[in-house]
């Protein structure tokens, strides 16, 4: 007997991108994940995680190039995109359980190389402390620190996600695009790709799921510190760090390379690398870096 249905459902048809293809992935408690898929090689499988309040289209640009080399996957995390929202709180843990549940679902027990932007880091770092033996790499772009979860951070986290749900429903969708990424684009990213992911991301919908995930951080800090201190699993690891300092982050960014430099003198195959004209949205401002060190990390994998 099949499994009855408690959550609020919505058909994933949103275009994922040129030569992407979208997969619906239905997790053990009936939800379903909108998951994007792409590439045929051989090798681990590269997956991607968005940050907080980003959907799968945050990789749109990047998921294809690393297609060529690579099977591929993103998804939208329960409430953004395609994907039907959770009744549960979004904790950390909460995050990491459904990423185990897409795995499963979709058979892919072997190991897979993680990559996580922003509070993306953070999942990945639990799921390759709670799964070793299926991290085969990890590349963490700009992830979230412990140290940075303070509660004038929430506070701005929270009153950032009001103004730009704001903005969406009043059809603010650039505007909330321009605040986001006030350096502008990478050339390389074409209009097609820039509009799939303002479409998911500039929106009320993924502005609610992130105010969601964002209600947990707090609860979340000493769990990201464990796993700091845990330190990161002996696998190829490359940290990629904004190296641009905004007007805003002056004393945050210093001390936030700082803190990723540190975690990575002390892992046993990790290094840092700075994107010096680069802020936090490094796929986006300067995707030709995340798609090196992806490739890096991979084959270092590959070759064991």
């Amino acid at each position: 007997m099949s499994a009855k249905r408690t959550h609020p459902t919505r058909e994933p048809r949103l275009d994922p991108g040129a030569g992407l293809t979208e997969k619906v992935v239905v997790l053990p408690d009936g939800r379903r994940i909108r998951a994007v898929v792409a590439g045929d090689a051989d090798g681990p499988l590269v997956v991607l995680e968005a940050g907080m309040s980003a959907p799968a289209a945050c990789w749109v640009h990047t998921q294809r190039e690393l297609s060529r080399h690579a099977r591929t996957l993103s998804y939208d995390r329960a409430g953004y995109g395609g994907s039907d929202v959770d009744t549960a709180d979004r904790t950390l843990e909460r995050l990491v359980d459904d990423l185990v549940d897409v795995l499963d679902t979709i058979g892919e027990t072997r190991p897979v190389v993680l990559v996580g932007h922003s509070w993306g880091g953070p999942i990945l770092r639990c799921f390759a402390d709670r799964h070793p033996e299926r991290t085969a790499g990890l590349v963490l772009v700009d992830g979230t620190v412990a140290e940075l979860i303070s509660p004038a951070m929430i506070r701005i986290n929270t009153l950032s996600f009001r103004i730009s749900s704001l903005l969406a429903r009043l059809g603010g969708s650039g505007l909330v695009m321009r605040m986001a990424l006030s350096h502008g684009w990478s050339d390389s990213i074409s209009p097609a790709d820039r509009f799939v992911l303002e479409r998911d991301y500039a929106c009320p919908r993924a502005m609610r799921a992130g105010r969601r995930e964002a209600a947990q951080l707090a609860s979340a800090r000493p769990l990201l510190e464990r796993l700091q201190a845990a330190g990161t699993p002996d696998v190829p690891t490359i940290c990629l760090q904004g190296g641009r300092v905004d007007r805003g982050t002056a004393k945050l960014r210093p001390l936030w390379n700082r803190i990723v430099e540190q975690l990575m003198a002390g892992a046993p195959r990790g290094r840092i690398v700075v994107v010096e004209d680069s802020g936090h949205l490094i796929p986006q401002e300067q995707p030709a870096a995340v798609h090196d060190a992806v490739l890096e990390v991979l084959g270092e994998a590959e070759r064991g």
